[in-house]
């Protein structure tokens, strides 16, 4: 299984427009991060994890030209803001996306003008996805659904085989936990060093997640500017915790 973060950024990117902070003034490509999503390549089928604003432009990058489905952790607008974009990639194919009915009621009223038989636009069919099961099925792959919390907002991560997503959680069930555990990588969030009760996890959050989890390696993604530069991070992370960054390609078996 192929893995491409397309974006590692939170909902600004980085660099923010016109901010002088020093990680956006920053010449280290690695500190340039557009808005979070990652694709999935296996057995020939190509899954996106949110469709992020920044999607034409990720997938220009990275020459990939089709997605086989599409899964959304939550509705923000970092998250979904690229769906016009899929029109290309559609033509021959309706293209499914998978979320909670909330998700997909969202993306209804956002993307109205999709379901009309008048207009050409991206062609979607839509997947309802119960929380309260453990897994479902896209062709012959069986995807594990992963409950966490942003904030006051249910939303999920996904887990394919020995591989897990998670992204913009504030709070990890430990039933949720219990659902991470031998895992080859997981990606989690991280956003900045000082804390906070409405934002994501700190660097010391996420670390404590990946100490209860335990996975082979552990890779962070959904940064802040504040967090800091690549680099100087990466070197206090624990030998088996690393910053994700844009076009970074893994592996999984």
């Amino acid at each position: 299984m192929k893995i491409t973060f397309l974006g590692t950024g939170t909902s600004q990117g980085i660099p923010i427009i016109g901010s002088k902070h020093p990680v956006c003034l920053s010449r280290n490509s690695k500190d340039k991060r557009l808005r979070s999503s990652v694709l999935i390549e296996k057995n020939k089928k190509v899954f996106l994890i949110d469709c992020a604003p920044d999607f034409r432009y990720q997938m220009l990058k990275s020459k990939n030209k089709k997605i086989d489905a599409i899964f959304i952790t939550h509705e923000h607008q970092d998250h979904i803001g690229g769906l016009d974009d899929i029109r290309p990639i559609s033509l021959n194919k309706s293209i499914p996306i998978y979320g909670l009915r909330r998700v997909l009621k969202n993306i209804k009223k956002r993307f109205f003008y999709f379901f009309s038989e008048k207009l050409n636009t991206a062609k979607v069919s839509l997947f309802e996805l119960d929380q309260f099961k453990k897994f479902f099925f896209v062709e012959s792959f069986k995807i594990f659904l992963l409950n966490v919390w942003h904030a006051n907002l249910p939303i999920l991560g996904f887990r394919i085989d020995n591989f897990a997503y998670i992204t913009d959680a504030s709070r990890i069930p430990y039933t949720t936990i219990n659902d991470l555990k031998e895992l080859d990588i997981l990606v989690l969030n991280v956003l900045r060093k000082k804390s906070s009760n409405f934002y994501p996890f700190t660097l010391s959050e996420s670390l404590g997640i990946i100490d209860q989890i335990q996975p082979k390696k552990a890779y962070l993604t959904h940064i802040s500017h504040l967090l800091g530069f690549h680099e100087k991070i990466q070197e206090k992370l624990p030998k088996n915790v690393y910053l994700a960054y844009d076009e970074l390609v893994l592996y999984s078996s």
